[in-house]
């Protein structure tokens, strides 16, 4: 399992200026945006604007602090009002953002459509995620990730795989092996994503 602290992060700014991004993890690690099987981060939306299009990638979206935000993707209008409500929508379609009262931040899963998938939950209070190891209908290679993190308040985990309590605070995050099960105590709200890897790139490496 590794401990990723949001204070060891780096903010990255966007080309058109609406906001900036940090990354939580990617798979392969250090990948780049041509490369990445997977990649979770958290994006601060300061103004309106269209998003940079991402050809061959999946997009779940989750407002995590805000009023909310409209998103226009391929024409069709979308209000995600409030946090807490993922939505899914293909990273190549032309997408434009509306904000609904002032700044927001984002959680963005990203997948290379095609050799990744994930489910994005959004946890409170006591919530056990159960293991999911290999089973036979798995495609060969394939591999599962789990991803914790910590949207508002604190969220303490333990399990018989941690071997102790560990407590992630507002944006830190958990990464382990999706086989590995973990109860969760979050006094905010927590994601919990289960990434799998289908097809890795040749030569390239998960987590």
């Amino acid at each position: 399992m590794r401990v990723l602290r949001a204070a060891g992060r780096t903010a990255t700014a966007w080309s058109n200026g609406g906001g900036v991004t940090r990354e939580i993890a990617a798979a392969p690690p250090g990948a780049g945006w041509d490369t990445f099987d997977w990649r979770v981060s958290l994006a601060e939306v300061g103004r309106d604007g269209p998003y940079s299009a991402l050809p061959g990638v999946d997009r779940v979206l989750t407002v995590a602090d805000g009023a909310g935000l409209e998103l226009t993707v391929d024409g069709t209008r979308h209000v995600l009002p409030g946090p807490y409500r993922p939505f899914a929508f293909p990273g190549d379609a032309p997408t434009g953002c509306r904000l609904l009262d002032g700044p927001v931040v984002n959680f963005n899963v990203m997948l290379r459509r095609g050799r990744s998938a994930a489910t994005v939950e959004m946890a409170r209070g006591n919530h056990v995620a159960e293991p999911r190891p290999r089973h036979a209908g798995d495609a060969p290679g394939e591999r599962r990730t789990r991803l914790v993190v910590a949207l508002s308040g604190r969220t303490r985990l333990s399990g018989p795989d941690l071997g102790r309590t560990l407590t992630l605070e507002r944006h830190d995050a958990a990464l382990m092996p999706a086989d590995a099960g973990v109860s969760l105590h979050a006094d905010g709200v927590t994601a919990v994503v289960t990434l799998t890897v289908r097809t890795a790139a040749p030569g390239a490496r998960t987590v």
